[in-house]
């Protein structure tokens, strides 16, 4: 019997995966540039400078290469969450630690947010239902700190579910924008976007607009 995990999985070294990881980033920016159903398994291994055996011997499956696409995102993205659920601050500073947790991932993986914004509909069985649960278990988590935000009174009574939403909305399709190279990095970011989402755009005490006289007046 070969040697194995306790799921069956044969174990890897350290070597594989490292390789593997490789190729995973190596192959988002095709698909982030092609498409995923145009992308075929010779360009991914002409991009990866593998035949099609041993391209199969790391990735299994196209798919399942898109699928590893995702996990990068969602395993850096469900490890800061993790940070700033193990510090202190209030709902709106736990939001802005959020922020800059997220667009940092962003920020350094602008393929891999294309892939998986674009691409998740192909995600099919078992791996579509994975990332659906990774997807909302982090939904999950701003929506608790904008609840908690309403139960302490420091945020408006809104809807925390669309709430949350509307602050994902924010941040995701900064990949478009921002980038390593940019003249602004996720921390520059992070503190106005919280701003703008908590406080909104309206002046709390406008300038008075000029009173048009009377009718007739002079």
């Amino acid at each position: 019997m070969g040697r194995g995990d306790a799921s069956g999985e044969p174990r890897r070294s350290p070597r594989w995966h490292a390789r593997r990881g490789a190729i995973i980033d190596a192959s988002a920016p095709l698909f982030a540039r092609s498409g995923y159903h145009a992308t075929g398994i010779t360009d991914l291994c002409e991009a990866n400078d593998l035949g099609k055996g041993a391209l199969y011997h790391y990735i299994g499956s196209k798919e399942e290469l898109l699928a590893a696409i995702h996990d990068r995102v969602m395993d850096e993205v469900m490890v800061g969450a993790d940070r700033v659920a193990q510090e202190p601050g209030s709902p709106s500073q736990q939001l802005e630690m959020l922020g800059r947790e997220l667009l940092d991932v962003i920020a350094r993986y602008p393929d891999h947010v294309w892939v998986l914004l674009h691409e998740y509909p192909a995600l099919t069985g078992e791996r579509a239902e994975q990332f659906r649960g990774r997807r909302e278990e982090y939904e999950r988590r701003i929506e608790v700190v904008i609840r908690a935000g309403i139960d302490s009174g420091e945020f408006r009574d809104v809807d925390p579910r669309l709430a949350a939403r509307v602050w994902l909305g924010m941040h995701n399709y900064t990949y478009l924008s921002l980038r390593v190279s940019g003249p602004l990095s996720a921390r520059d970011v992070a503190g106005p976007f919280a701003d703008i989402f908590i406080y909104g755009i309206a002046n709390p005490t406008p300038p008075e607009r000029g009173r048009r006289s009377p009718q007739g007046a002079e």
